[in-house]
């Protein structure tokens, strides 16, 4: 595409519009219905996921064009990341593996979809996503490995852009040679990384400096983020539980609760881990059925939780129980910060009244898992979060933005991950007389994994960006977890079916990548439950 009339920059624009005004009849059809009509519902959240991501994927085309920035390997991921989103848009998404929502589901007839086929929209559905655009940039992609890059990113933050430099370096050298060792052995990141990770400020990353963090916004927890999980999702994930007790904390606590914790956080002095989950209840909160009781001077806590990330290492476990057994919904719920020991392998849990072990897994090995049993553990009555009761709840929902924008970024950096692996196995694997890389089904994969990291990318770091602006991004987090998490396992299960055979053995790291992958959809919210949320927001009125 080299004339005006088929440049790629210069269509985006009306091609966009073309999609919002499909995605706006679509809201016609759909509104007030996010509850009766699931599946047409959780379509719709998946086409607005989509139209939002062809308007950021635009915006950061233009930004980098300014700065002169936009080159081909850059023209060609806007030309084919718009040439296919909007054909699904068209003809139908995959909701998973299995369902695929098409524009008839979601009750849109022939006419409300005609502004796909207006002149600009249908030259890239015909002309984006085209085979010989795939093979060209397959052909830059084998020049951006060497070169460590995939395209510009569009951080025009000149300290940003050295804050990935030095994480990057950080998981090239300490992390990435030694993780695969880790998850084989089933091992806990090992300490000296730990502490390593708390030398270079990982902990306090968005602590205010005030409470001894380095005061940066989302966008940087993002670049870190994105950085450390494309080394090794364990590293990428360990950094992000001091962010959200520290947020708990920042904006709850009382001014004795962060004088004592956000230090201690910011520093690696403590690490958290989030007691939320309980066996019979994962989403639904409301539900939650472990009890805190105040005796005098501290309340005691019982019942169980499961799927407590890194909880035997840990010192501070942020646990959310009911405070008001009368109460069955969310007013009931109070968040504590429960102190507690480090644990070994051999007595994970050395406190009394609280009792666990292990869960195993197939990935994301590198903190582990527990369930824990509590039977009148003991917190001090002033590490009630807020020194308030009834506010639990509503304390983590001014969380969950953070979460599901960080594990977005650790989505993103999995899938950089799986394309590199992909990528360096195609180039160096030789079949039939030349490398795998020379078959366009193969090479073909490499480029839309290319495309689909780098939209998933820019969707993540507008959400950010919205977080640090102070606006409420429910939606556009929502959004981009539930895409980056959906690129990572299509990444890593494409990188594994380039690898053949081998990918399925144990010693060849795209086998640990395509089992850390799969757990992104499940937690911090599952794919349908984030789906649900985006419908629910938008057919309900709230954008």
């Amino acid at each position: 595409m080299t004339s005006s009339d088929t440049d790629p920059l210069a269509l985006a624009g009306p091609a966009l519009a073309s999609a919002e005004t499909v995605l706006a009849a679509a809201r016609q059809r759909l509104e007030g219905a996010a509850e009766e009509r699931q599946f047409a519902a959780h379509g719709y959240a998946w086409m607005a996921t989509y139209v939002t991501a062809l308007r950021v994927l635009r915006d950061w085309a233009a930004r980098i064009e300014r700065a002169g920035q936009f080159g081909e390997l850059e023209a060609l991921t806007l030309q084919i990341g718009f040439g296919e989103y909007l054909a699904q848009l068209a003809g139908g998404i995959a909701l998973s593996q299995g369902e695929i929502a098409r524009p008839a589901d979601l009750g849109l007839e022939r006419e409300e979809l005609a502004p796909l086929a207006r002149r600009e929209a249908e030259a890239l559905i015909r002309g984006g996503n085209t085979e010989k655009a795939r093979a060209r940039l397959a052909s830059l992609l084998t020049q951006a490995l060497e070169g460590g890059g995939f395209g510009a990113y569009g951080i025009e933050d000149g300290a940003l852009n050295m804050v990935r430099e030095q994480f990057r370096r950080f998981g090239a050298e300490r992390v990435a040679p030694h993780c695969h060792r880790w998850h084989l052995e089933d091992r806990l990141i090992p300490p000296e990384v730990v502490e390593e990770m708390a030398g270079l400020g990982i902990f306090g990353l968005t602590v205010p400096e005030e409470w001894g963090g380095l005061g940066l916004g989302k966008l940087a927890m993002c670049i870190v983020s994105e950085e450390l999980s494309r080394a090794y999702i364990g590293v990428g994930s360990l950094g992000t539980r001091s962010e959200i007790a520290a947020e708990l904390i920042r904006g709850a606590g009382t001014p004795a609760q962060k004088q004592y914790f956000l230090p201690r956080i910011a520093s690696g002095a403590i690490l958290p881990t989030a007691a939320f989950t309980e066996p019979d209840v994962g989403s639904d909160l409301a539900s939650l059925k472990t009890r805190a009781l105040r005796d005098g001077g501290v309340y005691r806590i019982h019942g169980a939780k499961t799927w407590m990330t890194h909880g035997a290492r840990s010192d501070l476990m942020t646990l959310l129980a009911r405070t008001d057994p009368a109460e069955r919904g969310y007013r009931g719920l109070s968040m504590f910060l429960a102190e507690k020991p480090r644990g070994s392998d051999a007595d994970p849990f050395p406190a009394p009244g609280m009792r666990g072990g292990e869960i195993a897994v197939l990935g994301y090995r590198g903190m582990k898992e527990y369930e824990v049993a509590f039977d009148g553990f003991a917190v001090p009555a002033d590490h009630l979060l807020g020194s308030v009761e009834g506010q639990g709840f509503k304390q983590l929902m001014t969380t969950f933005e953070s979460a599901r924008i960080q594990t977005a970024s650790r989505a993103v950096g999995v899938a950089q991950n799986a394309l590199e692996l992909g990528l360096r196995y195609a180039l160096e694997r030789r079949q039939f007389g030349k490398a795998l890389h020379a078959f366009p089904r193969v090479h073909g994969k490499l480029a839309w994994m290319a495309v689909e990291t780098m939209i998933a990318r820019q969707l993540t770091y507008f959400a950010a960006r919205e977080k640090d602006s102070g606006r409420r991004c429910d939606i556009e987090a929502g959004m981009a977890k539930l895409l980056a998490a959906r690129t990572a396992w299509s990444n890593a299960d494409n990188a594994l079916q380039i690898h053949g055979g081998v990918g399925y053995a144990l010693e060849y790291p795209i086998s640990r990548v395509l089992c850390d992958a799969r757990i992104l959809n499940i937690f911090e919210g599952a794919a349908e439950i984030q789906a649900q949320v985006i419908a629910r927001g938008l057919l309900g009125g709230r954008n």
